[in-house]
């Protein structure tokens, strides 16, 4: 029954990171900077991180990515969101992990949107065959460390009160 439970959790999990990716697709970012995102959906791979591990957090992220390419037909978009995703949950496993008395959750955030940021870029550098593309990234590696301040923030406070949740339910 515990095992159920955790899938189902999980499953609400991704269905949430999917709709705030939904969400966040709709919504129009007020910077100049093209293709930037507040990164709402990615609260819910570091809370699966913190509250489950690793192994769980990764099959969040890649579901989520495979669900959201789904919804919207955008079959480029896979590519992006995947690799996103997947390096920024190793790379905030491995803050989270090996530097917990150095980083708060707002840190490995941060190194998680960095990350993210990192592999979209490498994966139009590869697509596009242009290594110009990199020129880009000091920009957007400026913006998530806002993004990341924000989703560290957001996820603390969720970690908290799920973590009340769960002494019910678990």
């Amino acid at each position: 029954m515990k095992k159920m439970k955790k899938i189902i959790f999980l499953s609400l999990l991704v269905s949430v990171g999917l709709a705030l990716s939904v969400i966040e697709s709709a919504m129009p970012m007020p910077v100049i900077v093209p293709g930037a995102k507040l990164g709402l959906s990615n609260m819910v791979i570091l809370v699966t991180l913190v509250i489950f591990g690793f192994k769980e957090a990764l099959i969040v992220g890649i579901l989520k990515s495979l669900v959201f390419t789904l919804v919207t037909g955008s079959i480029s978009s896979l590519f992006y969101s995947l690799s996103g995703a997947i390096l920024s949950c190793i790379l905030m496993f491995l803050v989270y992990k090996y530097f917990p008395s150095i980083f708060s959750l707002i840190g490995v955030s941060i190194f998680g949107a960095v990350a993210h940021n990192f592999a979209q870029v490498t994966i139009a550098v590869i697509i596009m065959n242009n290594m110009k593309i990199y020129s880009y990234l000091p920009i957007l590696l400026l913006t998530s460390l806002f993004t990341g301040y924000f989703v560290g923030l957001a996820s603390i406070f969720i970690v908290k009160n799920l973590k009340k949740t769960f002494n019910v339910f678990f």
